[in-house]
C-alpha cells in the first residue's frame, strides 16, 4: 500500500547567501605560491593548472569536475543491480594567486578578484609548511598573517563594491521621475542593508558573519554578489612529512583566527604534495589516508548542497539541490518540464534500505509502508530516493 507521508513545511524556509543555483562552484584561492594548483591537480586528477615555483603560474582560472564521494550510492546500486553509476560532480576553479594591495590592483589585482567573485564557495589554501627551496611572496611562512591579507583584499573590495552601489542608488534618488512611493522605500532599504554591511567590513568581519540578516536584506545582498559573503573552507597546506606523521603545525593559530574571522568555517588540514604524489602512482596506498573526500563533503555542506537519488536497474544517480529545496524543484533539476507539471513523488528514506541486502524487493517495501506519497509541499531531504510523476511524463 502506498501511504502518504506527512512532510508539509509548517514555517517559511530561510534565504541563503549566494545563488538559487544547484549548479554551484569553488574557487581555490590564496596567496602566490602556496599550492594551490598543486591541490587543484591532486584534487582533479588532472594537469589541467601550473604548479611552479613563481607568483602567478596560473594566469587565468583552470577549471575541472570532482566526483562527489558516496557510499549510499554505492550501495544503491548494488540493491537495485543497476547497469550504471552516475555519482554527483563539484566544479572546481584554480585562480591565480593573490597579492597584498590586490584591491588597488596590484599583482593580477581586479582579475582575480572577479575571479573569486563569479565563484559561489571558496578553498582557501594557507601554507603551513617551510622549505627553502619554495619562494614564499611574503619572504617567510606565517599563515595568520597570510589568512589576513587575503580577508583584508576581499573586504577592501567589498566596500569598494558598496561604495560605488551607494552612489549609483543615490543618483537614481535624485531623478524622481517616473518612480513610485514603494519604489522609494525600496531604494531607502537597499541603502540601508549597505551601510550596515560597509559598518560590518569597516570592523574587519565578512558580511557573511552577521547571522540574523532578513530574507529581503539578503536578497538585496545576494544580488551585488560579495567576495566576503561566500563560504569558505579553509585549507592547512602543511609538509608530505607532517602530514603522514600526523604532525600539524600551526594548526591553532588557524583555527583561532577562523574562529575570529570565519565563524563556523571547516579548517582540513592536507598535504597537497603528498596529494598530487601518490594519488596517480599509488591510490591504494593514499586511500586510507587522502583528505579529498573530506574537503569536497566539506564544501557541500558549506553551500548547503545536498543530494537525493533516483534508482532503478538502468541505472542509480545522485542528483545535486540545495537545502530547502522543494519536492517539483527537485524535479525540475532532472527536467524542467517535471517540475512545471509536477503531480507527486514516491519517496523512501534511504535509513529504510540501507540495511537491505540484494536484489530490491518493492513489494516488502511497500508492504511494511515505506513507500509513501509526498506532493509539493514536502521539502526534500539529503539521501532522499524519488521517482517523480508529472503529466510531462504521461505526454511522452
Amino acid at each position: 500500500m502506498l501511504r502518504s507521508y506527512s512532510t508539509k513545511a509548517t514555517t517559511s524556509l530561510p534565504k541563503l547567501f549566494g545563488r538559487p543555483s544547484n549548479n554551484l562552484t569553488s574557487g581555490i584561492v590564496g596567496l602566490a605560491n602556496v599550492g594551490k594548483s598543486t591541490f587543484f591537480q591532486a584534487i582533479t586528477r588532472s594537469k589541467l593548472g601550473n604548479p611552479a615555483n613563481y607568483p602567478f603560474a596560473t594566469i587565468k582560472p583552470e577549471e575541472a569536475r570532482v566526483l562527489v564521494p558516496n557510499s549510499r550510492l554505492d550501495h544503491l546500486v548494488d540493491l537495485y543491480h543497476a547497469d550504471r553509476k552516475i555519482p554527483a560532480v563539484l566544479k572546481i576553479f584554480d585562480i591565480a594567486g593573490l597579492v597584498r594591495g590586490a584591491s588597488d590592483n596590484k599583482g593580477l589585482g581586479n582579475a582575480f578578484l572577479a575571479d573569486i567573485r563569479a565563484v559561489d564557495g571558496i578553498f582557501q589554501v594557507v601554507r603551513s609548511f617551510k622549505d627553502p627551496e619554495i619562494t614564499h611572496i611574503e619572504g617567510s611562512v606565517d599563515p595568520v598573517r597570510d589568512l589576513t591579507i587575503v580577508q583584508d583584499e576581499l573586504l577592501l573590495k567589498d566596500m569598494e563594491f558598496i561604495e560605488n552601489e551607494l552612489e549609483r542608488i543615490r543618483k537614481q534618488m535624485k531623478n524622481r521621475g517616473g518612480k513610485t512611493a514603494q519604489d522609494f522605500a525600496d531604494m531607502d532599504e537597499e541603502i540601508a542593508t549597505l551601510e550596515e554591511a560597509y559598518d560590518i567590513l569597516i570592523g574587519g568581519q565578512r558580511i557573511i558573519n552577521k547571522p540574523d540578516w532578513t530574507d529581503n536584506q539578503i536578497d538585496i545582498l545576494n544580488r551585488n554578489h560579495f567576495l566576503s559573503t561566500k563560504p569558505s573552507v579553509f585549507l592547512a597546506n602543511i609538509s608530505e612529512e607532517d602530514y603522514l606523521n600526523g604532525t600539524i603545525p600551526s594548526l591553532s593559530g588557524i583555527e583561532d583566527w577562523v574562529s575570529e574571522f570565519a565563524p563556523g568555517s571547516p579548517v582540513i588540514p592536507i598535504s597537497a604534495a603528498y596529494e598530487s604524489k601518490y594519488a596517480d602512482e599509488h591510490p591504494s596506498a593514499i586511500e586510507g589516508k587522502s583528505a579529498l573526500p573530506e574537503i569536497i563533503t566539506e564544501m557541500r555542506k558549506t553551500l548547503h548542497l545536498i543530494s537525493y537519488f533516483t534508482c532503478g536497474p538502468l541505472e542509480c544517480r545522485q542528483w545535486t539541490i540545495r537545502e530547502n529545496t522543494l519536492c517539483p524543484q527537485a524535479a525540475g533539476v532532472i527536467h524542467t518540464d517535471f517540475e512545471k507539471t509536477f503531480i507527486n513523488a514516491e519517496l523512501i528514506k534511504y535509513d529504510d534500505v540501507a540495511g537491505l541486502k540484494p536484489p530490491y524487493e518493492e513489494k516488502i517495501l511497500r508492504s511494511k509502508g515505506k513507500i509513501h506519497r509526498v506532493g509539493k509541499s514536502y521539502v526534500v531531504q539529503d539521501s532522499d530516493i524519488l521517482t517523480f510523476h508529472s503529466a510531462a511524463q504521461k505526454k511522452q
